[in-house]
């Protein structure tokens, strides 16, 4: 596609990767917005301000960010700048490439409801549909008015609009809350190339949960696992990475767990210092209530790193084949069961690690970018191959 062909795609999302809270959602759309690029579409992300961060800022792959607003007026901004020429598509701004032809509302619980007021064709972009997270953070009130948000009105507002889920599971929970099959795509998340020399594992048992630390992601099921785990296995170790307002709980209940000698938080990690936990660990740990995809569990396979995931929760049933790339469970017990026999049972975790490596290659960014692109052109089917329960070889 030459670039005088191509599409000027405006993404509306609550943060961008660099935020301090940014994660699996982020990562995602960024590096679609590059495969994007790359196929000669311009592309602008529009999010919400925070500490450190330019309101402008272009990136060295052309993509355009916008940052205004915060954790709830970032939605407000978006609508009102939007219509008042500000957000660099009008006349407050003559460097602005002109007004967008597509914008794609990234719809992370909360909409922008672009529809409302936008001129141009809009996408809807769903991760995840957030009915047990409502309640998980918020308290009753506030947790209904979200869910009727998310589950009535913008399913109301965007009745109309193509869809883009990062999963089948996805897909199957908007066609239950209204939406209209031949309206959803499923577009897959990539998955990083091996990059480096090989890390080898630790000596000593070890295992890794990667992400935010936010109630959902139910880290706490690690750490009760590890403190059952230590009378047995006694050099065994928990890695925490990642960074969130519930950080601190989560060390005061490993304190009272008595297991802060087997629990290391290293907060933020670098591409590289992730790539080298995820080699060195044994198995990752993903006891997360709900994921739109489980990014982290193909990013562990293609470190031959089996990964232990909730049947229940999401996406995840696609990221881990069951019972050959990783384990699927049902309920805290079994988390526990699962952890256990895989670290005493060498054999399956070099069986289900290799095959892992497999499933991860079946995705990449290319691939996604493409998949993107067909619905950003509106050419694009509104289906993609089920990939969860094909064989690995």
């Amino acid at each position: 596609m030459t670039r005088s062909s191509g599409r000027h795609v405006l993404f509306l999302s609550w943060r961008d990767l660099r935020h301090p809270e940014g994660g699996g959602s982020e990562l995602y759309l960024e590096r679609v917005a590059a495969e994007l690029i790359t196929q000669g579409h311009r592309v602008t992300l529009f999010c919400q301000a925070y500490a450190g961060a330019s309101k402008v800022e272009t990136r060295p792959d052309g993509l355009r960010i916008v940052r205004r607003g915060g954790r709830h007026t970032v939605y407000l901004f978006a609508a009102l700048l939007y219509l008042a020429g500000a957000l660099g598509f009008g006349p407050l701004d003559r460097r602005a490439p002109g007004r967008p032809d597509v914008i794609v509302d990234v719809c992370n619980g909360m909409p922008f409801l672009s529809r409302c007021y936008a001129r141009c064709r809009v996408i809807a972009l769903v991760h995840h549909v957030h009915r047990e997270q409502w309640s998980c953070v918020f308290g009753p009130t506030m947790a209904r008015l979200g869910w009727w948000i998310e589950s009535r009105l913008a399913i109301r507002v965007y009745r109309r609009c193509p869809y883009v889920a990062v999963s089948e599971s996805t897909r199957r929970e908007l066609i239950e809350l209204g939406v209209d099959p031949e309206r959803i795509t499923v577009v897959y998340n990539g998955t990083p190339p091996v990059d480096g020399a090989p890390v080898a594992r630790t000596a000593h048992p070890s295992l890794v949960v990667l992400g935010r630390l936010v109630p959902h992601k139910r880290v706490e099921l690690a750490l009760r696992a590890t403190a059952l785990l230590a009378v047995e296995l006694p050099g065994l170790e928990l890695v925490v990475a990642g960074q969130g307002w519930w950080d601190a709980p989560l060390r005061r209940l490993a304190a009272d767990l008595g297991i802060e000698d087997r629990v290391r938080f290293a907060g933020f990690v670098s591409e590289s210092d992730k790539h080298e936990l995820l080699s060195r660990s044994w198995l990752s740990l993903v006891p997360s209530l709900k994921e739109g995809w489980g990014l982290t569990i193909v990013e562990a396979g293609v470190r031959g790193t089996p990964s232990i995931a909730f049947r229940s929760a999401g996406g995840v049933v696609e990221a881990v084949v069951d019972g050959r790339t990783g384990t699927l469970v049902d309920d805290e017990f079994e988390f526990f069961r699962s952890v256990r026999a895989l670290l005493l049972d060498q054999e399956a975790r070099d069986r289900m690690g290799k095959a892992a490596v497999r499933h991860a290659e079946r995705f990449t960014w290319p691939a996604a970018g493409a998949a993107f692109a067909g619905v950003v052109t509106g050419r694009g089917p509104a289906t993609t191959p089920h990939l969860a329960n094909q064989r690995v070889p």
